[in-house]
């Protein structure tokens, strides 16, 4: 078990009864972005702006600084000797992570002309690819556009992970891995998966990009 776990599992007792799918969870995504792949987000409400919020952590530094390679700010100062050195020391080493919830055209436009059910179903197809992770975000289990989506990315190859509430609902049954916060009331679920998140992130930059 990963020690940032343990200690999450410290401080959230209940959390010991899915830290073992939880660990499983960040193997995967490890495993993801090892390959070459990228992580497709998306959930409704609260779960929508948690989708937003581990783009923010995985895309950029979280708790260290993410110095690009030698190898590129090389290229950066090859191609433009005036700012390359601007640039290198203004981009950060990113895991590359994709929210569903941000496409605000095409969701309207998904909804209002075929159906509101597949708004991040037609992401996954447009953007996933066999390699690639989703993970879905729902207290209940139930949100169908969430479930829809996690059907389009295992007929394609696409590891599936949902983070819920105690039942998994019908998400469950469709995901690689659903990691079951063991709690019903959505608040409270919401609160121990924010904390999830917050290790995860730094589970996943401990791994890519450790300090010395």
């Amino acid at each position: 078990m990963h020690k940032l776990i343990e200690i999450l599992v410290a401080k959230y007792p209940e959390l010991a009864d899915c830290a073992a799918d939880f660990q499983s969870a960040f193997e995967e995504l490890a495993a993801t972005y090892r390959r070459g792949g990228k992580v497709l987000v998306c959930g409704n409400g609260g779960s929508a702006a948690d989708s937003e919020h581990l783009v923010g952590e995985l895309m950029k530094g979280y708790l260290a600084r993410r110095s690009v390679p030698e190898a590129m700010r090389a290229k950066l100062l090859a191609a433009f000797p005036q700012d390359g050195a601007y640039l290198a020391e203004h981009l950060q080493g990113a895991l590359p992570t994709i929210s569903l919830v941000s496409q605000v055209g095409l969701i309207t436009a998904y909804a209002n002309d075929v159906a509101p059910e597949m708004i991040f179903a037609q992401q996954v197809y447009g953007y996933g690819a066999p390699g690639d992770t989703l993970i879905g975000i729902s207290t209940s289990g139930n949100s169908t556009n969430v479930v829809r989506a996690a059907q389009v990315a295992r007929a394609m190859g696409v590891t599936a992970i949902g983070f819920t509430g105690r039942s998994g609902g019908a998400l469950r049954s469709v995901c690689d891995i659903t990691v079951r916060v063991p709690l019903d009331q959505t608040a409270d679920v919401q609160e121990r998966q924010l904390a999830m998140y917050h290790a995860l992130c730094a589970m996943l930059e401990q791994e890519f990009f450790p300090t010395t």
